[in-house]
This record gives C-alpha cells, structure tokens and sequence, in this order.
C-alpha cells in the first residue's frame, strides 16, 4: 500500500511539471498576412478576339489529260512540291507528232497552189488589157485564188490545232504547289473522260477562312472602320500544338452573305505558310500549314489601346460576378465589384469599379477576409515571355 501511495505522488508531481510547458506550448497570434498588391495603372495592350478557322490554299487544280493516249511516264515524286511549267506527266507522242507532220505537209501543198494560182491571176488581169484578154478568165483566176486562199487557212488551222494536241501529251503544272499521289500509273489509257490524274494545292501564301457570329462582326466594324478597316488589325494564328506561329497575316475578304443556319459572317485572311523542313532526297517539303487544316485565328488591333489594367490573378469571381481586394488607407482588404472589358491572358482590363491608383492583392488573396488588415508589399514582377 505505501508503495502504490508513492506511485501516485510521483504521477501528480509529472502532471504538475508538465502543465507549464503546455501553457508556453500555445500558439501565439500572427501578424497581418503579407499579400503583394499592385497600383491600378494605365496600359497599353493589344486587343484580340479569337476565332476558329480553316486553312485553305489559294490556288487548287485538277490535273486531267485533254487528250486520248498512253500514258507514258510520271515526271514528280507525290507530295512534292513542284513549280509552275514543270512537267509532270508524258503521253505517247508519235501518232500526234505524225499528225502535225501530215499538216504541215498539207499546208505546204496548198501554199505552193496558191501561190500557182495568184500568178496565174495576175498574167489574166494583165492580158485584160490587151484585145487578146477575156474577163471570163480572169473572173475564174479569182475564184480559184481564193478557194486555195481558204483552203490554206483552213490547213493551217488543222495544223494548230494537231500541235495543240501534241502539247497536251506534256502535262505541266499551271501553278507552284504541292502535288497530290497520282491516280493512273505508267501504262494506262488516259483521256478526257479518266477524271483526275493528280491535284495540285498552293502553299504559300493560305487563306484562312473563319466564321463570326454576327453581332461580333458589327462590333469589329465599328471599332475598326473607322481606323482603317482591314489595315487596322492583323492575323496570328495558333496552330493545333497550341502553339503561336511567329507569321502576320491580313485580312482580304468578307462575305456579302450572312449564313442563315448560323447567323455568321465568313471572314477571309491572307497568311504566310513558311517552310518549317526542306526537302530532302526522297523527302516532301515540310510547311507550318496545311490545307483544311483547323487553327485558332487571333483577330488582332494594329495599333494598342490605353485601358485600366490589373494582372488577371487579382481578379475573384463568384456567383455575383468578378470582384477584387482592394487595400485602404488602413491597409484593410475591402472586397470591390468590377467590371471586365476585353482582356488579354496575363492582363484584366477595368472598365468599372476601380481608381486609377488604387492599391489591389494580386498576391495572396487566399488568405485575405474582408474588412481584415493586412501586410502589403509590392508583387512579384510577371515573368517575362519569349516570343512564339
């Protein structure tokens, strides 16, 4: 019994020397929380409005052959790039170039008759003069200079158009482009009625066609008609890889026409499609664009614009709309409705419920009450960004 007495005393004095250190174990309270704030300022920024679009190369042609023969050989590698005149395919040419030479003949026949027949014209118009001429004579020399007249005009129009024919047995291409995969190998009949042999696209410059809701297209006519219309914006793209491409573009067309199923109106812009790898041996030529490839089209304003701007990190939303803290004489958070214009990624453009000067969190606000003080200090800068 003593020593369970003991047991407890020495419990009680352990309970007792603890008490003092869970007393200086308490936390104390902090101070206000730091937040990083910024001054609402004036800048200049770039408007933009972003639409989807397609791609679409300016120049497309079927090639088809406009005459009936063999086909011969195939002068291009498909999906290479090829120039305007360059021969693409070969079709039998002797029975076409023994046609021309069947002409020619023709034509040389019927030259030297006429040439026959306008001396004879002038000896009967010579002997009209003398009591020896008869007009009858000189009446048929006439006619007979003109029929061979006609006739070699008529030869040599059969001539043409036997050369014409011989030059549709070298298919060129009409324009630079890229080249589809042919659809009729070497040894094959092409004519006419064959359809397409292969399609030829541009590539450089594109269209880029991209449609807008027709309320947004009136409110880009006003805001830049009267600044020089399509001169007053330009065109970015933002290809698939969601990443920007370093080309300008400009706008060239819009539609007279309003789409009834959409209610949009098709703009057009003219942009450049730089070669991304060059062509090697027994490889295509490599672009940024591709025809009815579907990009992000950034509408963009030439010259910027001076508007109220805070970093978009400051700005809170909830179901009343967007909202900011803003810092007061007391250095106390007061929660302030606001108003956003169009606004770019990094930057939240003001168009009601802030001063310029006023001090706004960027910085920490999920630490911030209403109506609570805090620690101020200037935020961090924004990380600078490397262009494309």
């Amino acid at each position: 019994m003593k020593s369970l007495g003991v047991a407890k005393l020495v419990l009680s004095a352990l309970i007792v020397g603890l008490l003092p250190v869970a007393a200086d174990a308490q936390p104390v309270p902090g101070g206000p929380p730091a937040v990083g704030v910024v001054r609402v300022a004036k800048q200049e920024i770039t408007q933009s409005n972003e639409f989807v679009g397609r791609i679409q190369s300016i120049g497309r042609v079927s090639l088809v052959a406009r005459v009936t023969a063999f086909l011969e050989k195939r002068e291009f590698v498909e999906g290479a790039e090829v120039k305007n005149g360059d021969l693409l395919y070969l079709l039998e040419q002797p029975p076409f170039q023994a046609q021309v030479d069947a002409n020619k003949a023709t034509v040389a026949q019927l030259e030297a008759q006429h040439n026959f027949a306008v001396q004879q014209l002038a000896r009967s118009q010579d002997l009209i003069k003398t009591p020896a001429g008869q007009q009858q004579q000189v009446d048929q020399d006439i006619s007979n200079e003109r029929s061979l007249a006609a006739q070699v005009a008529s030869a040599r129009a059969q001539l043409d158009i036997a050369q014409i024919n011989l030059g549709y047995t070298e298919i060129r291409a009409p324009i630079d482009g890229k080249i589809s995969a042919t659809a009729v190998t070497e040894g094959n009949v092409v004519s006419p009625s064959s359809g397409t042999l292969a399609a030829l696209v541009s590539q450089d410059p594109m269209y880029v066609n991209f449609p807008v809701a027709v309320r947004t297209a009136l409110e880009l006519r006003d805001k830049y008609v009267p600044k020089g219309g399509f001169d007053a914006v330009v065109i970015r793209l933002r290809l698939p890889t969601g990443k920007i491409s370093k080309q300008v573009g400009h706008l060239d067309y819009v539609s007279p026409t309003i789409d009834q199923n959409t209610d949009t109106i098709t703009l057009r812009g003219v942009v450049p499609n730089p070669i991304v790898i060059a062509a090697q041996p027994g490889q295509p030529t490599v672009r940024e664009l591709t025809d009815q490839e579907f990009v992000t089209v950034l509408l963009e304003g030439v010259q910027p614009v001076s508007v109220l701007g805070i970093p978009r990190a400051a700005v809170l939303s909830d179901q009343q709309g967007d909202y900011v803290y803003v810092v007061d004489s007391q250095n106390k958070a007061q929660q302030r409705r606001i108003h956003l214009g169009q606004s770019t990624p990094s930057t939240a453009v003001i168009t009601s419920g802030l001063n310029e000067g006023e001090l706004v969190i960027s910085e920490g606000v999920q630490r911030v009450r209403p109506g609570e003080v805090v620690s101020p200090g200037p935020a961090s800068p924004p990380p600078s960004t490397a262009g494309g």
